[in-house]
């Protein structure tokens, strides 16, 4: 039985408690042949409508308790006449137990039991155990004797050690709870050869139906059988809803498919985690496969680069024939597979490899030393062709981040409107106010075999006469055999003209992914296949010639149209104006470096590879130290102010 014990009852919640237990339909039933279970879950519910929440169970005690009060302040009612002082709800309890017929619960009103409905009696078995012999007689109609429920009788008629602490809690006269105990027994008519519970008719829970009017007992005259219909109709509906069973099995079942929905998609995860392990180890598998047929490459192409500088010494003294000596057709790269080296290359040691194999390491040997025997322009002339009124921070931003990389001396083409901007800026720069004349190409010219290599974009512009003159220097380049980096405006042009550019080997293209789209549409006709962003790069570098183009994005792929280089060099988030025109011009100065250092630093690969792989890995370091320092407020000028750090942390130490 659920422990209810403990629970007081206050003086409002008691009176509203007898208020519902007096009502005539819940009598009747009680008289009846009802469990009284279903009675008392009926009381139940209709005291939580008036705002007090008690279980069936405490309900039925708070009643057995206030009836035995009741008993004993009626017998005492013959010694003294205090009733009241042991019975508080003495009034209430007599007006609802004397208008039940026959004086209530069978006990008159000199408080000896009047004549029951006969229990059951029972037989012993063949095998000891106490039977049923009979089912008790049908109750009497009649207004002597009313028909009485065995449940009821159980109420007054317990033995056990509960009724006592029923009478301890309520506090409604425990002293006399022994005598009381014996009376009933007496009085009852219980005696050895009768059961001690009647049998009950086991039954579905359900709502309580009114009894007719000739059945248990009599109605008043006023009272009508259809608001009582709807009434015990509203209960049934009341009980349906309010089941703490079906409410707990509910949350049980709702537990239960939550847990289930858990473990699969739990289930799914690990699936998904599995495959990307798989396609990741797949890919570590193919990478080293692809290395080792570089390496083998590299190998057959030193040895035959050895046995051709031998033969023609010559060569050994004009580092400018590079060009020439490799052979950048793109019939020969479709005959031979591309290779695709993917590494994250870090500072550590660690991840250094020996015999030079390490394309970091070929980027450290082309620098060149600093020595006190070198005169100034020896260790690089670079010069900046861009510039304009609009745009006057992007060819300043080419030509420091040159100087600052190394070179000794760092030239600008720009127009006259901007010149004194430019100058402005740095005194470290020479400025030439030439772009916009009319003999800027001849202007231009005349410095050009002063010059180690030409960045041509930076705040171009595009306005027809710059474009025009742009167009005559690259043209003037290539025939004195300078490497040319072009950039930003610089590509607006080419993907007017590809043919401008096509077919020099020592051009390089450094696009971001916007004017990559569009360089690659006007040349191969077809939109880009964001699903090969290496074959796109590789298919474009060799329609131009093998040229070697710098694909700039989340990666830096890098292509000469045979291999891809893939720089994923730690750099960050920040993604602020000026910072291709940093990659620019240390491309220009790097680019120098590679193409003097010859074939033996760069251990046989193509010069112009190594030295865009170190122009992206050191934009890349210069981006994550100024933003490790600013932050989101990061800009072009703090990146610039890192470059000597980033050097000599990437390639000094």
């Amino acid at each position: 039985m659920t422990n209810t014990r403990g629970f007081l009852w206050s003086d409002l919640e008691t009176r509203a408690l007898l208020e519902i237990w007096g009502e005539a339909d819940v009598q009747s039933a009680l008289d009846g042949n009802f469990r009284n279970s279903h009675v008392y879950r009926d009381v139940a519910c209709r005291l939580a409508e008036l705002g007090f929440e008690r279980t069936p169970e405490q309900c039925r005690i708070r009643i057995k308790g206030l009836k035995r009060q009741y008993y004993q302040a009626r017998e005492g009612l013959k010694k003294n006449g205090h009733a009241r002082k042991i019975c508080k709800y003495y009034d209430e309890m007599d007006r609802i137990l004397s208008g039940r017929q026959g004086g209530g619960l069978g006990i008159g009103v000199d408080g000896h039991g009047a004549a029951e409905r006969p229990l059951t009696p029972v037989a012993a078995g063949a095998d000891g155990c106490r039977q049923p012999a009979a089912l008790a007689a049908p109750p009497s109609a009649g207004p002597g004797l009313p028909p009485r429920n065995s449940r009821e009788a159980e109420d007054l008629e317990e033995p056990d050690e509960e009724d006592d602490d029923d009478e301890e809690e309520e506090g409604g006269g425990g002293e006399l709870g022994s005598p009381r105990r014996n009376h009933f027994r007496h009085s009852s008519g219980e005696c050895s050869s009768y059961a001690e519970h009647a049998i009950k008719v086991e039954c579905p829970p359900f709502a309580i139906p009114l009894p007719p009017a000739e059945g248990f007992k009599q109605m008043n005259a006023h009272t009508n059988a259809s608001p009582l219909l709807s009434q015990a109709k509203r209960s049934k509906k009341r009980h349906t809803n309010l089941t703490v069973d079906k409410m707990m099995e509910r949350f049980l079942q709702q537990s239960v498919e939550t847990e289930e929905k858990f473990y699969r998609y739990e289930e799914q995860r690990l699936k998904v985690e599995d495959k990307r392990r798989e396609a990741e180890h797949a890919r570590e598998l193919q990478m080293l496969q692809m290395l080792g047929q570089m390496l083998a490459g590299i190998s057959s192409t030193v040895s035959q680069r050895s046995q051709c500088i031998s033969s023609n010494p010559s060569q050994r003294s004009n580092h400018r024939s590079y060009g020439d000596n490799f052979n950048y057709n793109s019939m020969t790269a479709a005959l031979s597979p591309p290779i695709v080296i993917e590494r994250s290359f870090s500072v550590h040691k660690a991840h250094s490899i020996k015999d030079m194999e390490n394309i970091f390491q070929l980027v450290r040997n082309v620098i060149p030393p600093l020595t006190a025997k070198k005169h100034k322009g020896q260790d690089g002339r670079i010069g900046i062709v861009g510039g304009c009124q609009e745009y006057t921070g992007a060819p300043y931003f080419a030509a420091i981040s040159a100087l600052k990389v190394g070179a000794d001396l760092s030239h600008v083409f720009c127009t006259k409107d901007a010149a004194t901007v430019i100058k402005s800026y740095s005194p470290e720069l020479i400025v030439h106010p030439v772009l916009d004349s009319p003999d800027a190409v001849h202007e231009v010219e005349k410095w050009l075999p002063r010059l180690h290599s030409v960045v041509i974009g930076p705040g171009l512009g595009r306005d027809d006469i710059l474009l025009e003159n742009a167009k005559g220097i690259i043209e003037k380049s290539k025939v004195k055999g300078i490497p040319i980096v072009i950039d930003a405006d610089g590509l607006w042009l080419i993907v007017q003209q590809p043919s401008l550019i096509q077919g020099y080997p020592r051009a390089i293209l450094t696009p971001n992914a916007m004017e990559f789209s569009r360089l690659y549409e006007a040349v191969l006709r077809d939109p880009v296949d964001s699903n090969d962003h290496h074959g796109c790069v590789l298919r474009l570098s060799q329609a131009l010639g093998n040229l070697t183009i710098v694909q700039k994005g989340e990666r830096d792929l890098i292509s000469d149209g045979e291999k891809v280089l893939v720089c994923s060099h730690e750099g960050s988030s920040r993604r602020c104006g000026g910072q291709g025109d940093l990659l620019s011009g240390s491309l220009g100065v790097l680019t120098h470096w590679a193409f003097l250092a010859g074939p033996e630093k760069t251990n046989g690969q193509n010069p112009f590879l190594v030295a865009a792989f170190g122009a992206c890995s050191l934009t890349r370091q210069c981006n994550n130290q100024a933003f490790q320092k600013f932050g989101r407020s990061m800009t072009a000028s703090d990146m610039v102010l890192e470059i000597g750090a980033a050097f000599n942390k990437l390639f000094e130490t």
